[in-house]
């Protein structure tokens, strides 16, 4: 499909550049059962660590993941419905950024293409995906030169289940990306266990299946969010249920190994848990994974040959049930935000040894997603 919009360029160094005292991030939130009008600006100092100018950028219904576009001219954000309450159809939403003020003027929404959409992701050239956790699929757009969002281009329903007969009766696609180069996307479902692997027709507004269409995880692990690492060599998939991050090499002719798991949870605990966040720091040394019932962060170093993780430490997030959490685009910081708990919380983070140090933290209500301009 031809005439797709171009958003190249780094947005990260203008919005450091006009933000009032250092670093401006995005705060997507839970707007039912809470006091959250949508989506909040708050500014992290540098030098000190404190999070303070926080504001409501943008009003919106929960929008509990958003990203913005290669330039930071445009924030997306999905409008994650409430099944419980009969609301079967979700949203992805666009807005225009002030850059002066970091403040959102919505522009328009579209059907996500499923219902429950938890995550939304945009490549430079104007294509967004979104994952739509309860009905099991991911839907493809494209974002206009205007800022506008299109009606869905394409939607891949995924087939199957996993052994949890609680959570995994069927597809629940949880996280989908544009991998490194941008050639292939991939998208973690919970409910089936896979990984399942596209490439996007841009001339024809589709996501093709690849040779290898599908990369399994353990039964019953419930894969949700994925980070790559330095040169794109290596895969990491953190899993919900079973409190894992797996390791998949990605192999020169378009292949995949799934290579060793390694748990985020101490030896010997039985305890309710489930895992959510996953990421890696700037320079390619430290992975980072959340536990939501042990309620921390813990630390994995990654070798720079192999790319194994080796657990270095955990840190306790001073709240409850760390739903999201993104590290700052220097790598200096990382910030956390606790879901049940109504905190965001800020730590400095030791590049030599990857710890972190509590800083400062702020009130908002059921933070979900933290996302740097």
């Amino acid at each position: 499909m031809a005439g797709a919009a171009v958003f190249a360029g780094p947005a990260k160094s203008l919005a450091q550049d006009n933000s009032k005292s250092g670093m401006m991030f995005y705060i997507g939130t839970y707007t039912d059962g809470s006091d959250s009008k949508g989506i909040y600006r708050c500014e992290l100092d540098p030098k000190s660590g404190q999070l303070e100018n926080y504001a409501l950028a943008g009003v919106s219904v929960n929008p509990s993941f958003v990203t913005l576009t290669p330039d930071g001219n445009y924030l997306l954000a999905v409008q994650e419905k409430n099944t419980a309450v009969g609301n079967t159809q979700g949203y992805i939403e666009s807005f225009a950024v002030d850059k002066s003020t970091g403040n959102l003027k919505a522009i328009n929404k579209e059907p996500s293409g499923g219902a429950d959409p938890c995550f939304v992701s945009v490549n430079p050239e104007g294509f967004a995906l979104t994952a739509n956790y309860s009905s099991g699929s991911v839907g493809l757009f494209r974002l206009n030169g205007d800022g506008t969002i299109s009606k869905a281009l394409y939607v891949s329903q995924h087939e199957g289940h996993g052994p949890n007969v609680n959570r995994q009766k069927g597809p629940h696609a949880h996280s989908s990306y544009f991998g490194p180069g941008g050639k292939r996307i991939f998208a973690a479902d919970l409910g089936t266990d896979d990984v399942y692997v596209y490439r996007l027709d841009a001339d024809n507004g589709k996501l093709v299946p690849c040779k290898t269409p599908k990369i399994p995880m353990a039964p019953g692990a419930g894969p949700r969010h994925i980070a790559f690492g330095p040169n794109g060599q290596n895969m990491y998939v953190i899993s919900e249920m079973g409190c894992t991050v797996t390791r998949v090499a990605m192999k020169d002719d378009g292949g995949f190994d799934v290579k060793e798991s390694v748990s985020t949870l101490p030896k010997g605990y039985d305890g309710e848990n489930t895992c959510a966040e996953i990421a890696i720091s700037p320079d390619g040394k430290y992975l980072y994974a959340s536990n939501r019932g042990l309620d921390n962060i813990v630390i994995f170093s990654i070798d720079p040959q192999s790319g194994k993780l080796t657990e270095k430490g955990t840190e306790g997030v001073r709240g409850k049930t760390p739903r999201n959490f993104t590290l700052s685009p220097d790598g200096k910081f990382v910030l956390v935000a606790n879901q049940n708990s109504n905190n965001i919380v800020a730590f400095r983070r030791n590049p030599e040894t990857g710890m972190l140090t509590y800083t400062s933290e702020i009130k908002a209500p059921k933070p979900v997603c933290l996302l740097f301009r």
